[in-house]
This record gives C-alpha cells, sequence and structure tokens, in this order.
C-alpha cells in the first residue's frame, strides 16, 4: 500500500470511528464540519430525518475572507445563525476525523459565541 493510500484509509477510519458515536437527532442534530485545504463547509443534519438543517460555506462566498482560521470563525458564527433560524439551538460536533484543533476548534469556539451549545 502506498503512503498516500494509507493515509486516506486511516482518515477514513478516524471518520467512521466519530460517526459510529456521534449521531444527530431532531432534538440535537448533528454539525458535521468538513475542511479542505481552501475551503470549509458545516452542516446541520438531522439524521433521524436525513434532513440538512442548515449549511454554510466557503465556496463561492465574498464574504469569508482572511487565513483559514478567520474563515472558519465565519463559518462558525453563520451556522449558528442559520442554526437559530432553524430553531435548533443544541448540537451534537462532528469533527470528521479531524483533530479538534486549528481550524476546527476556530469554527467550534465561534458557533459557541453566537449561541449554539455543544
Amino acid at each position: 500500500m502506498d503512503k498516500l493510500a494509507h493515509k486516506l484509509l486511516n482518515k477514513t477510519l478516524r471518520k467512521n470511528r466519530v460517526r459510529s458515536t456521534v449521531s444527530g437527532t431532531a432534538e440535537r442534530p448533528r454539525l458535521s464540519v468538513s475542511v479542505s485545504n481552501r475551503h470549509i463547509i458545516a452542516q446541520v443534519i438531522d439524521d433521524t430525518a436525513h434532513k440538512t438543517l442548515a449549511y454554510v460555506s466557503t465556496v463561492g462566498t465574498k464574504a469569508a475572507k482572511g487565513s483559514m482560521k478567520e474563515r472558519a470563525e465565519w463559518v462558525g458564527t453563520e451556522i449558528a445563525k442559520k442554526a437559530k433560524a432553524a430553531k435548533v439551538s443544541a448540537v451534537v460536533f462532528d469533527r470528521g476525523g479531524r483533530i479538534y484543533h486549528g481550524r476546527v476548534q476556530a469554527l467550534a469556539d465561534a458557533a459557541r459565541k453566537a449561541g449554539l451549545e455543544f
């Protein structure tokens, strides 16, 4: 197995390990975070109904400027606003197999500051 395939396998295993314990309900939907090299995506998902309640991304937006950490903070505040509009106040955080550090932590802190509970 080459190095890239091994890294992708480890990432998939970490993600599945997190998803085995984290599940969103109607009372506490799941806040799923996806971070790539250029963009950050956050979704509030009700897993029982298989519906996305709120969605924010830096893809195609002019409002998200600055470093990736600043973009993550912007996404965190925007997802909290959209979740509040969808009448969601408490969520379960799904970091997607990534370490709770840097961009993921900045998004989570900004969402907490904007009023989401998790």
